[in-house]
Parts: C-alpha cells; structure tokens; sequence
C-alpha cells in the first residue's frame, strides 16, 4: 500500500490497523525523534481531518478568527483533498508517513511481527487448552468409572467377609451395636485394599499359581469360618499380565460371590414368632436439592441436627392398614451412618418419635452365631440378627454402614414382617468435630 517497495511490513496488516500505526508513530516521535517541515505537517493534520470527518464542505464547521492563520492554512490543505474519501485519506497519510518519518517502516515491521506473534501464541494457547480439556475429560471419565468398579467390588467383597468380621466384632465389643458395625466397616475396608494390593502386586510382578488366579482368604486371625459348616471364603481373583484397568474390570467380572446354603427346612429355624425378616431394598436418586426443598416446605420437623459423637433413632410403629415401610434421607455436606432394626412388640400407636443418645448409650448387643446359627446377612441388603439388650427382642435389618447421602438421596422399602417398631439409625458417632442436618422422610404403603 505504501510506496517504494516499503509495503512488505503492511501485508499482514488491514489499513485501518496500519492507519492507527500511524498515528501513534507519529503522536509519539514528532518533534522528538525525527522533526517534520512545516508543510508536511500542515498535509498530514489535513488527511486525518478527511479521514475523521469527511470532506470540509460535510464537516460543516464554523469559520475561523482573522489571525487564525494555522487554521486557515490547515483548513486550505484540507479543502484541497475535496471529496477524497475516508479509506484514501488513511492510506495517503500512511504513504506519506513511510516517505518523510525515518523509522516508521520499521517500527510497523516490528509491530507487525508483534501482532503476527501474538496470533500464533492466542492459536497456541487454544490448541493447548482444548488438549486440556480433553484430557481432564477422559482422566475423569476413567475415574468414575474406577470408582464404579471399586465399589462394586468392595460391596462384592464386603458381602462375603459380613458374617467373618460380625463374629469378630461381637468378641472384641460385646453389647456395643454402633462400634461392631464401625469395626466391620474397618475390617472389610482393610480387606478390599489388600484384595487391590495384591491384584496390582501380581501383575507387576508376572507370577501366580498354576491357574494365574490368587486366593483371598479372611484377613483376621481365626475368621477363616463362618456358618455352622465353618466353610472357608475364598475369593478368585484375575489373570496375570493384564493393565490396571484390565485387572479392576476382570476383578469385577470374576468375583464369585458364595452363598450360604439354608438349613434342612430350607429357611431359617426357630418359632414363626422372631422368623427372619425379608432382605430390605436399597436405591439412591440424583434429585438431592428437590428432596431437600420438599422436606423443609412440607416437614419441617423431618430436618434434624445430629451432633457429632450422636446417633438418632427415629422409630416408627408400623401401621395396621400397612404393608411395607419406605424411607428416604440425604444430608448436608457430608455423610452419615444408616441402619435399619425391628423391634418385635406390638406397638401401642402410630406415633412416630424421636431419640437422640451419644453410641456409648446403646447397650444392645448381637446374638452370637452359636445362639443364631442361622443368622445371614451383608453390608447392604442387610445382615439380619436377633438383637437381645434386656428390652423386647430387635432384628438387624440393615447394618450401620456409612452412606454418601450429601452427594445423593438414599431410599429403601421393608416389607412388615408383624406388626412392631422399626428403628431407623443415623449414626454421627465416628464424628469427632462435625454435627450433621439431617433430612428424612418415613411412609406405609397398603
């Protein structure tokens, strides 16, 4: 665009940007680093005004005083250019500019590769920021999924080793309902991470048995039996020589859960009055804040603060007209323990009511498997057990576990096995700061 084989630096350019070069050149260097005849000044002044405003005659301005000789010369170069256009008036005052101010080519040659550097590095920035983005996603995506895995298979082995660490933890605290359920949970989280250690140490390392499987047995000392036929858990695990990610999927798929066979009569012994109940249901819904809202405009007193070191009881009398009892609860911020037990007694209303203790209050205790050989359970369906703590006779339902209910709302239903009392346990006791909001909600369906 400008003349003299000076237009290289300008290619990259549009001529409104090269038109503001050349402004800022010349406002900044005129008079400093290079100085200008006055003619050549008055020329310029007269391509900005066109290119700003037009020709004189549509600037429409007011006349000037008698001894306003600069802007009458001004005013003179201006009408000279006539009806020049805006875009030619810039482009002769930067063709001007490349013939008479030394340094403005390269100072647009610099400014220009500034710009084109600029671009690149925008365009970089991009590239690298998708990349980002792409890969955060997939780390992402690969964690949810390890994370599904993982606690398939911990519910998986949490399943088996149940009736193990239950025998255990009724040893170690007898009478002391909340710390055995702590103590399983303790337990079967120590065995799922050896269980993983030694996936991984196998196959790093390349060796095994002669069926490339390995054995997991009980990870307590003498909780190699269980059930009256003191059968041995044994767990088969994964080939050697796969990928980690290989290895938690084919963990997942090769886990052979076994159960436990009935006894002769093919259902648990003892009187029909304390039989077994029914496995309960479990399920968790995304709808948390809903939830929440619903609670607080419908049941406000179904919100309840549970300190830390507490456990809220909420019991519930099952009612004459009903056939089942469904619950719901989620919290705020953080989890909390859950458990369901049934009392068996008739109970005298439909009042549901509220007890709040700290865990060291609760004196019941499981009936050992020599006194309940027929006692089956597991960590979420619901390790049944008849409980005995000098009140009326109460059945393990569903141990104490922890649940992730701030992240997501937790439901269940129990089919009535009588009429009686359930017991709804929200255990805060392994709290030693926190206190929980508590948001629940308890219904009979016919």
């Amino acid at each position: 665009m400008a003349e003299n084989g000076v237009t290289d630096p300008t290619l990259n350019l549009s001529q409104e940007e090269l038109y503001k070069l050349g402004l800022t050149f010349y406002k900044e260097n005129e008079g400093r680093n290079f100085h200008l005849a006055y003619q050549d000044k008055i020329d310029l002044v007269a391509f900005t005004q066109q290119a700003n405003h037009g020709s004189l005659k549509q600037a429409n301005l007011p006349p000037l005083g008698t001894l306003d000789i600069i802007g009458k010369e001004r005013r003179a170069a201006w009408e000279k250019l006539g009806e020049l256009s805006k875009e030619e008036a810039k482009s002769n005052f930067t063709s001007q500019l490349f013939k008479i101010a030394p340094g403005f080519k390269e100072f647009v040659a610099e400014q220009s590769k500034a710009e084109i550097e600029k671009q690149i590095e925008e365009v970089k920035l991009l590239k690298e920021k998708e990349e980002e983005e792409v890969i955060s996603k997939a780390r992402e995506e690969e964690r949810l999924k390890e994370e599904t895995q993982r606690r398939a298979i911990q519910d998986a082995l949490n399943k088996q080793t149940f009736q193990q660490f239950k025998g255990y933890a009724e040893q170690q605290y007898p009478g002391n309902v909340d710390q055995q359920a702590l103590l399983i949970k303790q337990l079967q989280e120590q065995h799922y991470y050896q269980y993983m250690h030694q996936l991984y140490q196998q196959q790093q390392c390349g060796t095994g048995g002669a069926d490339n499987t390995l054995e997991m047995m009980g990870t307590v000392g003498n909780l190699g039996t269980s059930g009256e036929n003191g059968e041995e858990h044994e767990t088969s695990l994964v080939e050697i020589g796969e990928t980690t990610q290989t290895i938690i999927e084919r963990g997942l798929d090769e886990l052979k859960l076994e159960e436990k066979p009935l006894d002769d009569n093919g259902g648990p012994e003892g009187g029909e009055e304390y039989a077994e109940p029914e496995e309960a249901s479990m399920w968790t819904r995304k709808e948390i804040n809903e939830f929440k809202d619903t609670i607080r405009k419908e049941e406000g007193e179904a919100i309840i603060k549970i300190g830390h070191g507490e456990t809220v009881t909420v019991r519930v009398p099952t009612h004459i007209d009903g056939r089942s009892l469904y619950w719901e609860f989620a919290t705020d911020s953080y989890d909390i323990g859950f458990g369901l037990f049934f009392e068996w007694v008739d109970p005298e209303d439909t009042q549901v009511t509220v007890h709040i203790s700290d865990s060291e209050e609760e004196e019941e205790e499981y009936v050992t498997d020599e006194e309940n050989p027929d006692n089956d359970g597991d960590a979420e369906s619901g390790g049944r057990g008849l409980l005995v703590d000098n009140g009326p006779p109460t059945s393990c339902i569903i141990p104490i576990y922890r649940r992730d209910c701030h992240e997501e709302v937790y439901a269940g239903s129990h089919t009535y096995p009588r009429q009686g009392i359930y017991q709804l346990k929200f255990d805060n006791s392994y709290s030693l700061w926190r206190s929980k909001t508590l948001y629940y909600r308890v219904y009979y369906t016919r």
